[in-house]
């Protein structure tokens, strides 16, 4: 079954651990992208899964589990 839900990952790092960061994220299962950015947040990331609740596994038991993150923001897509 294609997944369902998508969404944006924003990512706020320790000082100097947002390549490190990004490179790890993107090697999880869901997530399709990881990119380093500047501003507010250092990481964002695409992910996707079949329900709202894999996804919420998704993030909490894996992305936040990366060591280095301090802060998570997911912003799940709609279409409208």
């Amino acid at each position: 079954m294609a997944a369902q839900v998508q969404a944006y990952i924003l990512i706020q790092t320790e000082v100097g651990k947002a390549a490190q960061v990004a490179q790890e994220v993107h090697g999880i299962a869901g997530v399709t992208a990881a990119d380093d950015v500047t501003g507010p947040y250092d990481v964002i990331a695409k992910a996707e899964a079949r329900t709202v609740d894999d996804l919420g596994k998704l993030v909490v038991a894996k992305i936040q589990a990366v060591e280095g993150i301090t802060r998570t923001l997911t912003c799940p897509i709609v279409h409208l």
